[in-house]
């Protein structure tokens, strides 16, 4: 999580170059998180789309971990109790939350089966999971994959198909992509069920800045795409 600590400014300042980006993502959370109960944000970042969340939707995401102390910081300035932490060692006990909120950190996560399974144990039996994140088959995924490797986004061939303002080279760089199916299938090795999926920014990266659009189901043309589950088994410790 070293870019996050020495970047985190830069993780705001994006999204707030990328405006209708964000906004479409907040309201993809709103209607995967529904009347979340007590919410664990896991990896929370900054705080930025939880106090969007409760500022514009009424959705009250008051605890969080996030292992760039940095970040973690920014989000307590936000209002909400961050504790430095990663996700694969959550510092609660069982069956404290209602939903567990995974929001854009799959890719960056070490362990994610581990991180899976601590969102299992800290859940309430039938407790909600929901994990968002952009999937490595669709078209940021590819881009981003492309900049990973070319290491700039300076370089001409990506200067054509590039959003005007793209996603830090720090944060690309750092990221392990997955499909859709590989974290769908990690869910349900923890023990979740029930999966449903929602997505958002379905237009090329290019112009899903132009304009707020809303979630949908599915997950074959998002951009950022949501797995929403049920913890209904006993999981899997790791």
């Amino acid at each position: 999580m070293s870019s996050f600590d020495e970047h985190a400014t830069k993780y705001d300042s994006w999204f707030i170059e990328n405006e209708q980006v964000l906004a479409s993502e907040v309201l993809l959370l709103r209607y995967c998180l529904g009347n979340p109960g007590r919410v664990l944000s896991i990896g929370c970042g900054s705080g930025l789309f939880e106090w969007l969340l409760r500022r514009d939707h009424d959705i009250e995401i008051a605890e969080g971990i996030e292992p760039a102390a940095e970040m973690a910081e920014i989000a307590r300035q936000r209002n909400m109790n961050a504790l430095v932490a990663p996700a694969e060692e959550i510092p609660h006990r069982a069956a404290s939350f209602d939903t567990a909120l995974m929001n854009g950190i799959g890719a960056y996560v070490d362990n994610l089966p581990q991180a899976f399974a601590e969102a299992h144990r800290v859940l309430k039996p039938g407790g909600q999971l929901v994990v968002a994140d952009v999937p490595a088959s669709s078209g940021y995924g590819m881009l981003y994959q492309l900049a990973a490797t070319v290491g700039s986004w300076a370089d001409p061939r990506l200067a054509k198909i590039a959003p005007a303002n793209p996603y830090p080279i720090e944060f690309v760089g750092a990221a392990a992509w997955r499909t859709t199916a590989e974290s769908a299938e990690l869910v349900r090795e923890a023990g979740f069920s029930e999966l449903r999926y929602a997505q958002t920014l379905t237009v090329h990266p290019r112009f899903s800045n132009d304009t707020i659009e809303q979630p949908r189901e599915g997950f074959d043309r998002g951009g950022y795409v949501a797995i929403c589950a049920r913890k209904t088994t006993q999981g899997v410790s790791r």
